[in-house]
């Protein structure tokens, strides 16, 4: 029998970030029976919420794999003391890798929480918001790549308008990235409050109750992050690893991830149709490879003690037939 120890309770410093859907998103793993016993994906460690709740529901020989790029997100998981969980430094987007190294070839349940986490939000270094000044930075992972002052610095102006046209679906971008050009002309920009005043003085009408800036930092976080390269690499490696009966329980934040959440999800749920015509029997007509379980959002009182959690949508899908 493989040797555990106890969970560790949350400490304090833990509850800053609050984990958006926490049970629902465990709970459709459907973690039971002989279930509680099988191989687990956490595709963002975050701070550890969505794991330590899976590695509570786990038997002895269940396994958690959990995966992360935020060196501070890795330095808390690696206070987790628990044998059957392992933490990888890398995107989500590696599983495959990951996993064949460690000789896995199926899993039995895979939660990807697609969110940035508040502790991230919150540190004025890490240069996410512009409700404090910091550094114009925006990585996830601190170790390595581009910042977002850096990128600003040396984008072309029609790749500047294309990313925040494209990754924030702003409609002002032109403007935008005019006004960022002008402005590095000048001196360059570097902090979170120089950018939020230059795309304040570009967007001509406001969104109401949305600071004019807050698709431009969303657009740039996630063309400096990858963050849709990731998560289309990363639902097709998390669907070849789902053995039969195994789920994917996926949370999403913003439009365009949810839209390409809904449309893998939907395309693995369906299948074309022969022509009717044809003489073909019933055991032989093509079978989908996913079942579509659930679409979940935060409940009212969620909301209320989360306001973060208002745009979040948990989908859940099962992987039902052979492997592909």
């Amino acid at each position: 029998m493989t040797e555990t120890t106890t969970v560790p309770a949350m400490e304090a410093s833990d509850y800053q970030h609050r984990t958006v859907l926490l049970d629902e998103a465990v709970d459709a793993l459907n973690l039971v029976g002989e279930r509680a016993g099988g191989i687990y994906i956490d595709g963002t460690f975050g701070r550890g919420g969505h794991s330590r709740l899976i590695l509570s529901r786990l038997e002895a020989q269940g396994r958690l794999i959990a995966f992360d790029k935020d060196p501070q997100a890795i330095a808390t998981a690696e206070a987790l003391e628990d044998s059957r969980f392992t933490i990888v430094h890398d995107s989500f987007a590696t599983i495959a890798d990951a996993l064949a190294a460690r000789g896995i070839g199926q899993v039995d349940g895979i939660l990807l929480d697609l969110g940035i986490s508040s502790p991230q939000v919150d540190d004025a270094t890490r240069g996410f918001s512009f409700r404090q000044d910091g550094p114009l930075d925006m990585r996830m992972d601190t170790t390595r790549g581009m910042s977002a002052a850096e990128w600003l610095a040396t984008a072309a102006e029609h790749q500047l308008e294309k990313v925040i046209r494209d990754y924030g679906e702003e409609r002002f971008a032109f403007q935008i990235a005019k006004a960022i050009v002008a402005r590095r002309a000048v001196q360059p920009i570097s902090t979170t409050r120089e950018l939020a005043a230059i795309v304040a003085g570009a967007v001509k009408t406001r969104e109401k109750g949305k600071d004019p800036a807050t698709r431009t930092f969303q657009a740039i976080r996630i063309f400096i992050n990858q963050e849709l390269e990731d998560l289309e690499a990363g639902l097709n490696a998390a669907y070849a690893m789902l053995a039969p009966g195994a789920r994917m329980s996926v949370i999403s934040f913003h439009s365009l991830e949810d839209r390409m959440v809904k449309q893998f999800l939907a395309s693995k749920a369906k299948v074309e149709q022969p022509d009717r015509r044809l003489p073909i029997r019933a055991v032989d007509l093509p079978q989908p490879h996913m079942k579509l379980i659930a679409k979940i959002k935060p409940s009212d009182a969620e909301v209320e003690a989360n306001p973060r959690a208002r745009s979040a949508v948990l989908r859940v899908a099962e992987r039902i037939g052979d492997a592909p």
